[in-house]
């Protein structure tokens, strides 16, 4: 029977391996009739991809004939089928494929996000994938209408370099002020994260609260010379920090407690913690910044754990000195790494986010290091960045769709 008949159309050689790609119209039983009719014809499956975008589906089954059937006998209800389920189906020999003698190739996740993405922005991130030797094999829509993320698994080479791929895609993600693109290695990992570490000034929140206090007491100017001595590594951070908190020698507290009850949140930081603690993750702030305003914040969001500098106040007045260790770099990785021990997660499961040169080491601990609205060189030294998007971006980093945030609320 010819199956180029009635919607099916057949280019094959002598083969006992088959491609059937249906398009068309989705029917609740198109699958099920389809799959009915190679099991009646005892073919066996070898693999099968579907997806249905606006209604239309596409649909693709590699089967295996019993040994000596001819396709055009044992598909001879093909046609009739295709048309009564409104559907055309391609039919083509797929000869085996060749036993890999060599390593497995490299998996990857692609994630890009926008307000909205174009043709032209998929067009510029898979032209970068292609350059960068990436076969895209899975394209997934994460978001609803309009298109604003999707997810592409892609292979490399075994031998290939991945921190050029990386590159690429954060300069491609810098050429663009709506465009974020973040490349994660698959993995068990990858959607098995448990605990998510944050900084709190300029991360979860939308200002520097030493500035603001700096700025009620009159000695703003002075703070930010001491700060942009420190950027140049002219001081250490220890240093920088003593100097500047000294400044604020006899400012009265109410005034640290009275910012600390009305921090400005970052954009998408509400809908984060929400959504993680409603899936179980542990949450934690680990913060350069100050005592007062890291548990305003841990008790406003629900935030498990709060770690940063606990200022001293004597008289109702800061003396212009911090109390305890203090919380710099090293000492923010140490915090993330104890407390990952603390509950049980793998450093592997660990997500930490950071906007400066201070959250280098904590976002280099983590299993995924996330560089928030950040300078070009902690952008370039993460595993990836976020710069157009608010803090809800990581859980689309993490695979969740538009529907699945639904169901969480």
């Amino acid at each position: 029977m010819d199956l180029s008949d009635c919607g099916a159309h057949m280019h094959t050689r002598p083969s006992d391996s088959v491609l059937l790609t249906v398009t068309g119209r989705d029917g609740p039983d198109t699958t099920a009739r389809l799959t009915g009719l190679l099991a009646d014809a005892g073919a066996e499956l070898l693999d099968v991809e579907q997806g249905v975008v606006q209604g239309l589906l596409t649909l693709a089954l590699w089967v295996r004939l019993p040994e000596g059937a001819r396709v055009g006998e044992s598909l001879r209800a093909l046609p009739e089928l295709a048309r009564e389920l409104g559907v055309t189906v391609d039919v083509r020999a797929v000869p085996p494929a060749a036993p890999s003698l060599g390593p497995e190739p490299l998996r990857y996740v692609v994630t890009a996000t926008g307000k909205a993405l174009g043709v032209r922005d998929v067009h510029a991130l898979t032209r970068e994938l292609a350059a960068g030797n990436a076969r895209v094999e899975r394209i997934t829509r994460l978001s609803e209408t309009p298109l604003a993320a999707v997810e592409l698994h892609v292979t490399l080479p075994a031998d290939a370099d991945p921190t050029a791929l990386k590159r690429a895609l954060l300069a491609l993600s810098m050429a663009s002020p709506t465009f974020d693109v973040a490349l994660q290695r698959e993995s068990l990992y990858r959607r098995g994260k448990r605990m998510v570490v944050m900084d709190m000034d300029s991360t979860l929140i939308r200002m520097e609260v030493i500035d603001e206090l700096a700025r009620a007491y009159g000695v703003h100017a002075q703070v930010a010379a001491i700060t942009e001595r420190a950027m140049h590594g002219e001081m250490d951070y220890d240093e920088s920090l003593r100097q500047r908190v000294a400044l604020l020698a006899g400012l009265d507290a109410r005034v640290l407690h009275d910012l600390a009850a009305n921090l400005p949140l970052t954009e998408g930081a509400e809908t984060l913690i929400r959504v993680l603690r409603r899936l179980g993750y542990r949450t934690a702030v680990i913060s350069g910044g100050f005592s007062v305003a890291a548990e305003a914040l841990q008790k406003r969001l629900g935030i498990d754990f709060a770690y940063s500098n606990a200022l001293e106040v004597r008289d109702g007045k800061l003396t212009g000195r911090t109390v305890g260790t203090i919380v710099n770099a090293r000492r923010k990785a140490e915090l993330l790494e104890t407390l990952a021990t603390q509950e049980g997660i793998l450093l592997e499961q660990v997500i930490a986010v950071g906007d400066g040169a201070n959250d280098l080491l904590m976002l280099e601990k983590a299993g995924l290091g996330i560089a928030f609205r950040a300078k070009p060189k902690l952008r370039e030294a993460a595993d990836t960045s976020i710069s157009a998007g608010g803090l809800d971006t990581i859980l689309t980093l993490l695979g969740l769709t538009a529907r699945e945030l639904r169901e969480v609320g």
